[in-house]
Order: structure tokens, then sequence, then C-alpha cells
């Protein structure tokens, strides 16, 4: 198994066997994969969930999800249903499915999201708005 180097963030320790289907030991088993996404250890995770929980609007929680991006490789989808969406509910919210990246991990992050927005509604309205769900962007009919 990799060793991180001296110097070198640490990187996220094995899910116990069965337990998870991150496919981690064939990302640390390829020389040249991107190993970003180990970076994310239980205890950064916690901090990730804690910054989550701290998001007070739509800007924020873009900047959020560029930051998984560019720190961690990991892609963050946030979409309205393609049908009516009455409730928090109606929103896909997921990471997207990565090697190295744990089951627990795509759940807590998304479940996380999901409270954030049902705390702070005007999110959830934003979100809506830039996926022209209100019809702000539409031409007018005759």
């Amino acid at each position: 198994m990799q060793q991180p180097h001296p110097g070198q963030a640490p990187i996220r320790k094995e899910c116990p066997p069965g337990a998870c289907v991150c496919q981690r030991e064939l990302l640390v088993d390829d020389g040249s994969a991107d190993l970003r996404v180990l970076m994310l250890t239980q205890e950064q995770e916690k901090r990730l969930i804690e910054r989550i929980t701290k998001i007070g609007s739509y800007a924020d929680l873009q900047h959020v999800q560029q930051l998984l991006l560019t720190q961690l490789g990991v892609v963050l989808h946030i979409l309205p249903s393609v049908n009516e969406v009455r409730t928090v509910r109606g929103l896909t919210i997921q990471l997207e499915e990565r090697a190295g990246l744990c089951k627990k991990t795509r759940q807590t992050v998304p479940a996380a999201i999901r409270k954030c927005l049902e705390n702070h509604p005007e999110i959830t309205f934003a979100i809506l708005d830039a996926h022209d769900l209100f019809g702000a962007h539409r031409a007018p009919r005759d």
C-alpha cells in the first residue's frame, strides 16, 4: 500500500472489508491515479460537514461545490427533479461516483446539504431559479 510521503497530507484509512465499495485499493495501486480524493480523511470529512452546515447562501453553496472539485476532484450535483419540486426532497443531491470516495461520504455529504437547504429555503429557490424552473428566462407567450 502506498504511504504518504513526509510533508504530504495524510490519506484516508481503509474501510473495513465488505463495508464499502470505494475501490480505494485500485486507486492506491495505480501510480498515475489522482489521489486527491483520499485526502478527505475522516477528520477532514467532519470539517466538511461542519462547513456545509454553515452555508448561508447560494453563492456559498457554489463555493463549496467548487472547493470539492478543485481540492478533491469530487463533483457534487444538485439538480431539481424533472417533475415538480415541492420540497427539498425533490432535488437530486449526489456526489459523482469516483474511485476512492467512501460510500459513507457519498451519503453524509448530500444529507448535510439537504439539511442545510431545509434550514435555508432561499438557497433552494436560488437553485430552482438557476435551473429556470420559475420561468424567469423564458420568452413571453403570445
